[in-house]
This record gives C-alpha cells, sequence and structure tokens, in this order.
C-alpha cells in the first residue's frame, strides 16, 4: 500500500500560537515541522515525552514519566458510579426524544385528519363562503 501522510489539526489560542511560532523562528523550522518533530517523538516514546528546556538539567532522581499517582478505591469507585450516573442520564434523555418524536409524529397525523383553518387567512378572503366553528 505504502505510507500515506496524514494531516491532524486543533486550535490553539493566540498566546500559544505566538509562543508556538517563536520556538519554530528560534530553531528556524516551520510549525508543520516543529509538529512533525513531536510527533514522531511521540510516537517513538510510546506517549512518554517531557518537554524540557534545554538549558535545565533532566532531573535523574528516579522518577518515571509520566508521575504516577495512587488514588482511593473510594474516589475509583464514585468515578465509576458518576460514569453509570451520567450513561443512565444519557439513555433517558434518549428515550425522552424519542417520545418527542413519537408526539410530533402524532401530532403530524393529527393535522392531516382536521383542516386548520387560522383566521389571518379569511381576512384576505373575497369570497363569501361561511364557515361554521364547532
Amino acid at each position: 500500500m505504502g505510507n500515506k501522510n496524514k494531516t491532524i489539526s486543533f486550535r490553539v489560542n493566540e498566546d500559544t500560537f505566538d509562543a508556538l511560532r517563536d520556538i519554530a523562528e528560534e530553531r528556524d523550522l516551520s510549525l508543520s515541522a516543529v509538529f512533525r518533530d513531536y510527533v514522531d517523538s511521540l510516537v517513538a516514546h510510546d506517549g512518554r515525552v517531557r518537554v524540557v528546556p534545554e538549558n535545565e538539567p533532566e532531573a535523574t532522581d528516579g522518577e518515571e514519566f509520566p508521575p504516577k499517582v495512587e488514588v482511593p478505591k473510594s474516589f475509583v469507585r464514585e468515578h465509576e458510579r458518576l460514569e453509570l450516573e451520567a450513561q443512565h442520564l444519557r439513555d433517558q434523555l434518549e428515550e425522552h426524544k424519542a417520545y418527542i418524536d413519537h408526539l410530533r409524529d402524532q401530532l403530524d397525523e393529527d393535522a392531516d385528519v382536521e383542516e386548520v383553518i387560522h383566521l389571518e387567512e379569511l381576512d384576505g378572503d373575497d369570497e363569501d363562503e361561511p364557515y361554521q366553528l364547532g
């Protein structure tokens, strides 16, 4: 098949964009080249990339990057409970949307059965046809 290039796009705020452009100009690269280099290093290191200024020595105190944090089981359980509740609410929302669509369909079907006459439309008619209400 061959190696096909893909395009990735995302948005950043103006300050971040200016900072990235300055970095690219400082290194005499295009913005695309900066991102390609970053993505290549991200892929090469299985997502474990840390941006460290060149003049700052990298810490070698045995810390693993990215840092790992232990959280209590109660936090994990609460997170799972909230995820389940959110899914339940999304399901309820879908049911309500389906019910509203059903009601709209019924309303459309009922509108076909009976003719609706708007009073504004009667004001413009020159015909003397009597209309009976009720």
